[in-house]
């Protein structure tokens, strides 16, 4: 086993300001984020650049770090633009910024102060190709989703240069994202930010002859969802520099429970190496915050039709998330709540955030704006109190035992 190297960053994704504020105060170390311009999310929010000078600001008095994705593959038209953009987000005191595309690593180096990371866009699963990055001027790469166990360790051990991996979160069923299907299906080009996903798709099968192939479920090949939490520690000693969760998408809840989750792994690991114990209660977690099924994928080189849902998948909206504190009084032990999902009287739940360890407790009384008990909260956004004997605070979030 490889000696244990510095500690590494916990990087999450945010779609927006509020995201990104629940993901740096549920435990990340840093986040990235998509500007208004030349990036791949094309239907996220995404940031202005005000916005990002806010980000930042917001970030560093954390002293923590925002990252902005600059990863799409350029056509002419933009190329004017870029120079601008990149000056913008250097005056914007952004800490890094992600590419994809040669042109803008060049452009980048030679005329401003930003620090360059390749994108996983690029494929890289090598340490030559990381190397050749490397005397390009570029200080981390980004590896693809398809980097093995065996092929991290012999990168790290001869290039000396950031290492970043995805540890949690939706996979691609093309390469690292190179794909064109959304193209020819769709017209919206996934190398542009407009990826329709088509592999998530359901499709009728047809035999050679073209008659359509009786099936009870449709044939599909999306993937399955990453997740790399058990293989945390075994990852810190290889001396991966920076695990990276995939979604800026996702919900504030996903977010707070994906982040606060691996926040606990790295930490306890890092903190007591010798006497470590894995929680598989945390497995539970991370599964009822997902619609996906969860593996650990291609770390293990034992990748093969199993990780991936080829006839028929079954996604399920989650309702794990209860509701959002909002306030609580200590002296009469009633926090106030705001609703997220269903819940009543005699539910044992669970209580979570950055400042508090998680509590169970059983709702036992519930009272309405109308200072009225009621037996269930069921309407979207309801304002209510429930009894806890534990001091809880604002942004806490509220989810079902699991």
């Amino acid at each position: 086993m490889i000696k244990k190297r510095k500690k590494p960053e916990l990087l999450a994704p945010a779609g927006d300001l509020v995201r990104l504020k629940w993901a740096l105060n549920y435990g990340a170390d840093a986040v990235y984020i998509g500007g208004s311009m030349f990036g791949l999310r094309a239907n996220a929010t995404n940031f202005t650049i005000e916005e990002i000078k806010e980000a930042t600001s917001y970030a560093h008095n954390l002293g923590k770090k925002v990252y902005v994705t600059v990863n799409i593959i350029l056509h002419n038209q933009e190329s004017e633009q870029l120079l601008s953009y990149l000056k913008d987000l250097e005056e914007a005191n952004v800490d890094a910024i992600i590419v994809g595309d040669p042109t803008v690593i060049d452009v980048a180096i030679k005329n401003t102060n930003l620090e360059v990371h390749l994108s996983t866009q690029q494929s890289t699963l090598n340490r030559e190709a990381v190397a050749f990055w490397k005397n390009q001027g570029i200080t981390r790469i980004v590896m693809a989703r398809e980097t093995s166990r065996e092929d991290l360790i012999d990168i790290i051990n001869n290039v000396d240069i950031e290492i970043e991996t995805f540890i949690h979160g939706a996979m691609c069923a093309s390469m690292s994202g190179r794909c064109v299907l959304s193209n020819f299906l769709t017209a919206r080009d996934a190398n542009r930010g407009g990826c329709s996903q088509i592999c998530r798709w359901e499709f009728d099968l047809k035999d050679e002859n073209n008659n359509l192939i009786e099936s009870e479920k449709d044939f599909t090949f999306c993937t399955k969802d990453l997740v790399m939490l058990k293989h945390i520690p075994e990852m810190m000693d290889i001396g991966i520099a920076s695990f990276k969760i995939e979604g800026r998408m996702r919900s504030i809840y996903y977010i707070a429970t994906v982040v606060s989750t691996y926040r606990k792994v790295i930490d306890e690991y890092w903190n007591n190496p010798e006497n470590y114990q894995y929680n598989k209660e945390y497995e539970k977690i991370l599964s009822n915050c997902a619609n996906r099924e969860s593996i650990d994928q291609f770390f293990d080189t034992t990748c093969n039709k199993d990780y991936q849902y080829y006839i028929g998948r079954e996604e399920i909206s989650n309702q794990d998330f209860l509701g959002v504190i909002k306030e609580y009084d200590p002296k009469t032990k009633m926090a106030t709540v705001e609703q997220r999902n269903y819940f009543k009287i005699g539910d044992e739940v669970e209580i979570f955030g950055p400042n508090i360890d998680t509590i169970t407790t059983t709702i036992e009384e519930i009272i309405d704006e109308n200072d009225e008990n009621i037996e269930v909260v069921r309407h979207p956004l309801q304002i209510v109190k429930i009894k806890v004997d534990y001091e809880v605070f604002p942004d806490n979030l509220i989810r079902k035992k699991c």
